[in-house]
């Protein structure tokens, strides 16, 4: 997971795409970069870090233009060094810089591809370099001096054609503009919006909504499924369809986790849907414990609380806010190792002990994936005085790994991974756990869009939309454990 954003303006778009990059942070806190056009010339500023920590004044006044990309990278299985720190570029043709959300689960055989057969180099282990030269050879066999919407749709259809996996992407297309396109399930997410000017209409695509929402821009929609998006540096905009319809499938945890609460997904408000799984959950408490001595709910800062909020309303018991989080600590979940993530929990929350002394306690929790974090909380709880701790989490067991670029890795390290849920309570030490059923979390985000019939289970389910070979599976668990990308930041 990671966040992009894309602007065609009617003046300069460095401080906007800083702004939005700065509301996309949630998706990654590894590195950060924006390149922009300025008349012929690409300009590129990106390095680790925060995006505050990574642009200084003068590194935005470098950064001239009226179009641009940014992104803030969030690292699975490549190397988390500055070289993989997006966007990226390659000269030629044209000049292209690119950004990427997500993961190509066939990039090996692509990259033996680009070396062998098309004759390009690759300086990094990031699919994303993948990405960017395939597009690239694409647009080199057009064979064209100049380039019109049919040559670069023709481009991406050859992507397409090519990729598999969960991506979206934004690139810049020097002379011509921003191409912005969805791989043919739509597991990544990517919309679109435009704003008005008094010189014109400018255009933006985005991970999420809200970084066009903190611009003034109005969503337009998201960019369907294979669909390509081409943003004219001349205030064009060109749509088409440049793959075949495939079943679409949205990644089901960008509205359990990933995405911000006041983001629209495929037309699905994220924060509804997630006050729909609280209530799911709140009918199978009281199905499973119609007699339960709760005495309060407590989430789990931050992104359980609006879950945990109308659960506590459905149940009739009160709501609480039994933990104070310090916003200055980075997401656990996405923390480089377990001993980071260990050592994060204690630092980044500190429990309240009046609302746990004597008290019955139900902890809620967006998911449970290490059990690493959902541990120590339950023992925070314990420790502050709680007479019994009951968990629940707003998501189903994850049991399998994320291959569309989520780093959900080593099935060895899912605390739910061959075990049942009354194993699992007893690895975390909770009195009692409940998880939503998948059936449930599917229902609670699908009533907000009829047409969405399917998403993206498979951290839950282990059924991938787009197949997946075992040896890939086993690959990636090797490169994505937490000793393979410990023995990566040594080499580094």
């Amino acid at each position: 997971m990671c966040g992009i954003i894309g602007i065609v303006g009617k003046s300069e778009v460095a401080g906007a795409l800083y702004d939005a990059l700065t509301v996309l942070q949630h998706r990654g806190q590894d590195a950060a970069g924006i390149a922009t056009v300025d008349g012929t010339r690409l300009r590129l500023h990106k390095a680790n870090g925060l995006v505050r920590d990574v642009f200084q004044r003068d590194d935005m006044l470098q950064l001239r233009g009226h179009a641009g990309i940014g992104h803030c990278r969030y690292p699975t299985a490549g190397s988390e060094g500055t070289a993989e720190a997006q966007p990226l570029y390659v000269n030629s043709p044209y000049g292209i810089a690119l950004a990427h959300n997500g993961n190509i689960i066939n990039a090996d055989k692509l990259r033996r591809e680009m070396v062998e057969d098309d004759r390009r180099h690759l300086n990094t282990d990031s699919d994303s370099e993948v990405l960017l030269n395939v597009f690239a050879h694409e647009l080199q066999i057009q064979d064209r001096h100049t380039l019109t919407p049919d040559h670069i749709f023709k481009a991406v259809a050859g992507v397409h054609a090519r990729a598999r996996g969960g991506y979206a992407v934004i690139s810049l297309l020097l002379g011509y503009g921003i191409v912005a396109f969805r791989d043919p399930h739509g597991i990544r997410p990517a919309v679109l919006g435009e704003r008005d000017t008094p010189d014109g209409i400018e255009y933006a695509v985005a991970s999420e909504s809200v970084a066009l929402d903190i611009l003034g821009f109005r969503r337009l929609r998201d960019i369907a499924p294979g669909e390509c998006v081409l943003l004219g540096f001349d205030g064009s905009l060109h749509t088409r369809q440049c793959a075949e319809l495939q079943q679409h499938a949205p990644c089901i945890f960008e509205y359990v986790y990933l995405a911000r609460p006041d983001s629209m997904i495929e037309d699905v408000s994220v924060y509804k849907a997630r006050l729909r799984m609280g209530e799911r959950l709140a009918a199978k408490i009281a199905r499973l414990m119609p007699d339960h001595d709760i005495d309060a709910i407590i989430p789990i800062p931050d992104t359980a609380r609006t879950a945990a909020s109308s659960l506590a309303t459905a149940l009739g018991v009160p709501f609480r806010e039994g933990f104070v989080k310090n916003h200055y600590i980075g997401r656990t979940f996405i923390m480089p190792g377990q001993s980071e993530r260990v050592k994060s929990v204690r630092r980044k929350l500190n429990a309240i002990h009046l609302e746990f002394r004597n008290k019955v306690v139900l902890l809620v929790d967006d998911s449970i994936v290490r059990g690493t974090t959902s541990k120590q909380i339950i023992q925070m709880a314990r420790d502050a005085g709680a007479k019994k701790v009951y968990f629940a989490s707003a998501a189903p067991p994850v049991r399998y790994p994320n291959v569309y670029g989520i780093d959900m890795p080593v099935t060895a390290e899912l605390v739910a991974h061959g075990r049942t849920e009354a194993e699992v309570q007893s690895i975390l030490g909770a009195d009692w756990l409940v998880y939503l059923d998948l059936s449930d979390l599917i229902g609670a985000v699908a009533e907000g869009n009829e047409k969405l019939t399917h998403f993206d289970t498979s951290c839950f389910s282990g059924e991938y939309v787009t197949g997946v070979e075992p040896t890939y599976l086993s690959e990636l668990e090797f490169a994505r454990s937490d000793d393979a990308k410990l023995k990566r930041r040594q080499v580094s």
